[in-house]
């Protein structure tokens, strides 16, 4: 099978939007018959299973750069229907698309996280699924999934990892080890963060000795004042592509999921992850079916071609996260010996067990949910 090329990740977006415009101009396939060939010139494997659908489109909503343009173009074409991608930047974000309704253009497929999924589970915005539909959930390592807990009702697991601290060590001659680090006045303007209030409030907890999540108003309020002078070393919030700035030289250290660092590292040996004393933070992402999905028969086919060994392993070159796809580690164990090697030998993407142990889940606060809104509203409206 010929592998993707090597297209800059900052282009994915935009060549998926290119890729979905052309599909979109061009006439239905009239045969599904293979072999069916990605614009990239990647090889698309066929479904296995092949399940029936009668819908012509799906579509998708999910995290920006996160899956690989290759597996949503080849899904297209291995079933001959129209893939509509749509961008999110945050749970937050997602959670308010899924409220709001869509009607008739309703979202099949939505990547909720963490605790994320217990929101929408407990607002209503998710079909349970039919654990009948789907047969290659087995492909999954039953040891990373368990994080998942009662979710893997609502959710298809897809990617899991940590958010941790990653630094220039060319650039920073005193790196940090804690969160509690990132407040060394030294580090002024050099800071990027993923823009996620569960996480930087989180984090803040930590210092302070309390859980991620709190909600003892007390400890929020001593979290905002100490977040509010952590707010001089951030120079800017991105959870669509961290890196970037990290890469470009305007930031070197980062507050940054495991992913994100990885694929810094690989561009760049300068940057190092590092696992805070007070423990990580820990993320798992899903693939669920909106309430209001108007095709969920692509649904099911779309996640069980994701699912495959043979299709999965993409994420792994691309967006290396954790990944509990134990067919996919296999397959490019058998057929890709160096992007396995480089997967399964990094701490960053290979997650430590005992790193995981040690990490703090983020979970469903309910209510209390809107004192972390409140805060963090606050602290970037200041």
């Amino acid at each position: 099978m010929k592998e993707p090329p090597d297209v800059p990740q900052w282009l994915r977006p935009v060549a998926l939007a290119i890729v979905l415009l052309l599909a979109a101009c061009q006439p239905a396939p009239t045969s599904l018959a293979g072999p069916h060939i990605s614009s990239s010139g990647f090889e698309c494997p066929e479904p296995s299973p092949r399940l029936d659908i009668t819908s012509t489109e799906i579509n998708l909503y999910t995290w920006t750069e996160y899956v690989p343009v290759d597996i949503v173009e080849c899904f297209g074409l291995v079933y001959g229907i129209a893939v509509n991608v749509d961008y999110f930047s945050s749970n937050e974000e997602l959670n308010a698309k899924l409220a709001q309704g869509r009607g008739a253009n309703a979202y099949d497929v939505v990547h909720p996280s963490d605790y994320m999924i217990d929101v929408l589970i407990r607002e209503g915005l998710l079909q349970k699924l039919d654990a009948g539909r789907l047969p290659n959930i087995t492909n999954l390592d039953p040891g990373l999934v368990q994080v998942y807990g009662a979710g893997t009702e609502y959710v298809v697991p897809y990617q899991l990892g940590t958010q941790a601290i990653v630094y220039n060590s060319a650039t920073v001659s005193n790196p940090p080890t804690s969160w509690a680090d990132l407040w060394n006045p030294d580090y002024a303007g050099r800071i990027v963060s993923v823009d996620d209030s569960r996480v930087v409030i989180g984090a803040t907890l930590l210092t302070l000795g309390y859980s991620v999540n709190s909600t003892d108003p007390d400890e929020l309020t001593q979290a905002q004042e100490k977040l509010v002078t952590l707010m001089p070393n951030i120079r800017v919030f991105d959870s669509d592509s961290p890196r970037s700035p990290l890469l470009a030289g305007d930031t070197d250290i980062g507050i940054v999921w495991n992913g994100e660092a990885a694929l810094a590292n690989q561009e760049n040996a300068d940057f190092v992850y590092v696992f805070p004393t007070e423990g990580v933070i820990t993320f798992y992402d899903g693939m669920a079916i909106s309430v209001d999905a108007p095709h969920p028969d692509a649904a099911y086919a779309w996640f069980n071609y994701l699912l495959q060994g043979d299709v999965f392993w993409l994420t792994m070159v691309e967006y290396p996260y954790t990944n509990p796809n134990q067919a996919s580690l296999e397959y490019a164990k058998t057929n890709l010996p160096e992007i396995y090697e480089s997967y399964i030998n990094s701490p960053i993407t290979n997650t430590p067990a005992d790193i995981f142990a040690a990490g703090h889940d983020i979970k469903d606060l309910g209510e209390a949910l809107l004192l972390y809104d409140q805060i963090w509203t606050e602290i970037k409206g200041q």
